[in-house]
């Protein structure tokens, strides 16, 4: 039988709903969506479906995913954390709640680096969370800001989701880390606000302000690790290096500084660290090659021109257009992972966004703020579980603090959606030929 757009829009999300439901992993429940599909339709074979897994995988730029992960797992493992929290202390930790800001800048520090936001969760959390309940800090507190401020990790550049992002829909991935720094540091400083109010609220602790001497050691300590960033992001829009070949420089870079600088990371300890990030990227990179058949699949039953009909004959205009993509964006983000999301939802949406007139670096900015968001909200809430682990707290007892200090970051999203050249001004000056 030939299946018609409905029921297979009905059996693909259906299905794939069930499958969530009943607890069975995202990326399994992608690639078993679409087995009624293919044995209904005569125009459908499994090797389609093989083949479509194959070719996702066979993107070069993809190889930067599990390099970007290398990377954060050494910087994690060589106490090159511990470095960039010390810088962090000395600029940010005189300030009303010290140790919040220092949370909120040490993320900004690491996401200039490591790209994944649960490597800054899981590595910064279990230094700092027990700090701050050391210096009385409510617990809660700590747990949420720590997982707020690691969702910074995908924003700020480099971001793995930006390389998904931009191999997937073949936008430029040094326009993206560009177009995410601005964005990413205005959610910085209204989670450094956030912390200000709150440590005038409940009283928190201040420290005395550092000599000079104490700011000069601890930049000495950290300045070779903040260089990374200047590595990636410098090669990238210069045109010396393309992505994939800025994160094996980075991972290269962690792996000098851990084994050789530092001397904190031995050759016994990378089998573990090897392992690790074999492991998370796996995950990944499977999640990667299911989400890319069930997206073929919608496209193959022409849902993305349906939707794209829809929403224009709405007239919904730009701001319109762009509040609904934040909105789908953000509703799915509290169920699956960002990555099948982005190679699902991307897809689907990237000619809504083209027929309203948005800029496609803009829309992905959009996407990916919005996806950040799922990392720290139930049921997914990758990092604020981490966190919660790390604290030794329920994630329900969290929820309200939680929602109180993301409540800036969804203005900066907004922001976003009203003003694009938040996100576009940066490119734009500094790698204009990416628009054309």
């Amino acid at each position: 039988m030939i299946v018609s757009t409905g029921l297979a829009c009905l059996i693909l999300v259906g299905g794939f709903i069930l499958l969530v439901a009943l607890r069975v992993p995202v990326a399994f429940a992608l690639g078993i969506a679409t087995i009624p599909i293919v044995m209904l339709d005569i125009r459908l074979t499994p090797f389609i479906v093989i083949d479509r897994m194959f070719q996702s995988y066979n993107s070069f730029i993809l190889l930067a995913v599990p390099f970007f992960l290398l990377a954060a797992n050494l910087m994690n493992s060589g106490l090159i954390t511990q470095k960039l929290i010390d810088f962090a202390r000395v600029l940010t930790g005189w300030m009303p709640g010290g140790l919040g800001h220092v949370n909120v800048a040490v993320s900004m520090l690491f996401a200039g680096i490591s790209g994944s936001s649960t490597a800054d969760a899981a590595g910064c959390g279990k230094i700092l969370i027990p700090a701050m309940v050391k210096e009385d800090y409510d617990t809660r507190f700590a747990i949420a800001i720590t997982a707020c401020s690691s969702v910074m990790g995908v924003i700020i550049p480099p971001s793995i989701l930006m390389v998904v992002w931009g191999g997937v829909m073949q936008i430029s991935v040094g326009a993206l880390f560009l177009a995410g720094a601005i964005p990413g540091l205005l959610i910085g400083f209204a989670l450094m606000a956030t912390v200000y109010g709150y440590a005038k609220k409940y009283d928190y602790p201040v420290t005395l302000r550092p000599t000079f001497g104490q700011f000069w050691s601890a930049f000495k300590g950290a300045a070779l690790a903040m260089l990374t960033p200047v590595l990636v992001i410098g090669g990238i829009v210069g045109g010396i290096v393309t992505p994939t070949e800025s994160a094996i420089i980075a991972a290269g870079y962690a792996l000098i500084l851990g084994v050789f600088v530092y001397r904190t990371v031995s050759v016994r300890d990378l089998g573990g660290i090897f392992y690790d990030t074999g492991r998370f990227a796996s995950i990944s990179l499977f999640a990667i090659g299911t989400a890319s058949a069930f997206g073929w699949m919608l496209a193959f039953y022409n849902v993305p021109r349906l939707i794209v009909d829809v929403l224009t004959a709405h007239e919904l205009g730009v701001i319109g257009t762009s509040l609904i993509i934040a909105a789908l964006f953000l509703f799915f983000g509290l169920f699956i992972d960002a990555i099948p999301t982005i190679i699902i939802l991307g897809t689907v949406l990237l000619p809504v966004a083209r027929a309203a007139g948005i800029d496609p670096v803009a829309f992905a900015i959009i996407g990916i703020i919005s996806l950040a968001f799922g990392l720290v909200t139930p049921p997914y809430g990758l990092c604020l579980l981490i966190s919660a682990s790390i604290g030794g707290m329920n994630v329900v007892k969290v929820l309200r603090d939680v929602c109180i200090i993301l409540a800036p970051m969804l203005v900066i999203l907004l922001l976003v959606i009203l003003f694009p050249q938040i996100a576009l001004w940066l490119p734009r000056t500094l790698m204009p030929m990416s628009f054309q």
